[in-house]
């Protein structure tokens, strides 16, 4: 048995219960198969003896035919329910494991091998648990119980399949080990196949720019032809093997049937039981011939599962204590004490010791160069990241140890670029407090200058937007993310480059929302134009890691002409 075998039934309660009721209904079958067996064999030795059938011999058989039916019919239904609900318990690990790992180690895995792990990756499962876990359990069921019966009714017959019934599995062993690299490196071309066709999906209009779309579907095509041979050579092994097994349950029930019809001939056995006991044969060898090719099918299953513990075991984070109580933040401190962290793909600090106070209502402004460390430090007050080295306190207490949910809940944060949702607008805006009414949205899409392009949608309030917010403006997705942290009003306020990559229109009537926004609450903003820099109340810069004593960085300059009070402060 694989690790990845032990780990579903050690971990997955609904596995082991599926294993327990799959083999109670294995030897349930066991008795309904030697019963049929022994009246149908009864029925043909009085039919050649010129004897008319029973009614109650009838009716027994229909009975147990009917019986095998519903058996049959309540072990799939069974083990479908069972799939799906260990499918759902992995699905909820996986993405509960994913949603406390990091952004930005969220963000360095791929987000196809991840997608397609819990899409078509987890549906690979199926076979393993509605058709091998069954099999393997009427496997350990049928064949013990087939054999005692036919030991008790022809010895002789019940010493031949005992010999020849361990090469089925020796065969099968032997060829899915073979199978199970095969099924293991399908799987990985398949996983790669899948995060580089999203990563050009996403990145397609970089592609068109830079005239490059046409060798990435090369690429692309390149890697579903080497999942096909991949997919054939896997096919190949599978027919090889189910042919080896066939072959050899076949030869073995041969070596029992000659035997038998010349006993029969010779006088030496009843009619009666040589039927019983061609009847019983096949059925002792059939699970164990449907045990590999159901091995075949869910191979691809495991490989798979063995994916999923590996993401679950990936630094699990250390215990710590009770959370604390969050302070109120509406007078909080923010500060960072000595903070240092290392990403694992630069050589280089993110962030060098840095020590940094931000007092309740202040509005911070954080310039300098792109890579410098400012989106860093906005993740350290967030929580997002942890420091290597350091603290980052919130009003004299260490943000680890407080309530990361209650911390978030008074925060807002506004990202360069917001993730809108294929849902509608006033869904998108209502993420920001959820149990808000239709008035309160309206009134934050009001505050932040998106209640007039919303209203002249097509169903306004009520338009259903595209994935990542398809059908609006990058201003315009940045005045909804600004609406939502209207209407979560957090006293703390996190700002990153609100108005980056924005037309003077946007930028002029994002910078007035923004403004409205940070009033009244402490802000951190990440500023790389001058627009918002007259609303700042210190501008600290940030090179290279550390914080530069030298002053404000030179700014990049907005698309329309800065204020006068803007130039006043780039020259501070």
């Amino acid at each position: 048995m694989k690790p990845a075998e032990r780990r579903l039934r050690r971990e997955l309660p609904v596995v082991r219960h599926h294993l327990t009721t799959a083999t109670a209904l294995a030897l349930l079958g066991a008795g309904l198969v030697v019963g049929q067996a022994g009246l149908l064999a009864g029925l043909l030795a009085d039919g050649f003896a010129g004897r008319s059938p029973g009614a109650g011999a009838l009716a027994a058989l229909a009975t147990v035919l009917a019986l095998r039916a519903l058996l049959a019919w309540a072990r799939g239904a069974l083990a479908q329910r069972a799939a799906a609900e260990a499918k759902r318990a992995l699905r909820e690990r996986l993405t509960a494991r994913l949603r406390h790992t990091g952004p930005r180690r969220l963000a360095a895995r791929r987000h196809g091998e991840t997608a397609t792990l819990l899409t078509r990756g987890l549906d690979a499962l199926d076979p393993y648990l509605t058709g091998y876990l069954p099999t393997m359990a009427a496997t350990a069921a049928v064949p013990p119980v087939v054999v005692g019966w036919l030991w008790w009714t022809d010895w002789t017959s019940a010493l031949i399949i005992v010999i020849t019934l361990p090469l089925i599995p020796v065969f099968g062993a032997l060829v899915g080990m073979h199978t199970a690299r095969r099924t293991a490196r399908q799987w990985r071309l398949l996983a790669r196949l899948g995060g580089h066709f999203l990563d050009v999906l996403a990145g397609l209009p970089t592609l068109r720019a830079f005239g490059r779309e046409h060798h990435q579907s090369g690429v692309v095509r390149e890697m579903a032809d080497a999942h096909r041979r991949a997919t054939m050579r896997t096919l190949r092994v599978a027919f090889l093997s189910s042919l080896v097994l066939e072959t050899v349950a076949t030869l073995s029930v041969a070596l029992v049937a000659v035997p038998v019809g010349l006993r029969l001939l010779a006088g030496e056995l009843d009619l009666r039981t040589a039927l019983v006991v061609l009847f019983l044969a096949p059925e002792a060898y059939l699970p164990l011939r449907a045990a590999g090719a159901a091995f075949h099918d869910s191979a691809e299953g495991l490989a798979v599962a063995e994916r999923v513990f590996a993401v679950l075991d990936e630094e699990e984070p250390a215990a710590r204590p009770a959370p604390s109580p969050v302070p109120g933040l509406g007078t909080a401190r923010l500060r960072l004490d000595g903070v240092s962290v290392h990403h694992p793909d630069r050589a280089a600090p993110a962030l060098d010791g840095v020590s940094l106070t931000v007092h309740p209502g202040e509005h911070l402004a954080l310039v300098g160069p792109s890579g410098a460390g400012k989106s860093t430090l906005l993740a350290l007050f967030l929580g997002f990241t942890a420091p290597g080295a350091g603290r980052v306190l919130v009003d004299g207490t260490d943000l680890a140890a407080l309530d990361p949910d209650a911390w978030l809940a008074r925060v807002a944060w506004v990202p360069q670029r917001p993730h809108l949702f294929a849902a509608t607008v006033a869904d998108n805006i209502r993420l920001g407090r959820p149990d808000a009414t239709d008035a309160e949205v309206r009134a934050a899409a009001r505050a932040a200058c998106a209640d007039g392009f919303t209203e002249a949608l097509p169903q306004g309030y009520d338009t259903p937007l595209g994935e990542h917010g398809a059908g609006l403006s990058a201003g315009q997705r940045q005045r909804i993310a600004l609406a939502r942290a209207f209407l979560k009003d957090a006293p703390v306020l996190l700002l990153d480059e609100p108005t980056a990559h924005l037309d003077p229109e946007s930028e002029a009537a994002v910078t007035r929302a923004t403004a409205d926004l940070m009033r009244g609450r402490t802000a951190i903003v990440v500023a790389h134009r001058r627009s918002l820099l007259p609303h700042a109340d210190r501008i600290v810069t940030v090179r290279a890691g550390v914080l530069d004593p030298a002053g404000p960085a030179p700014i990049a300059p907005a698309p329309a002409g800065p204020g006068p009070a803007a130039e006043g402060l780039v020259r501070s």
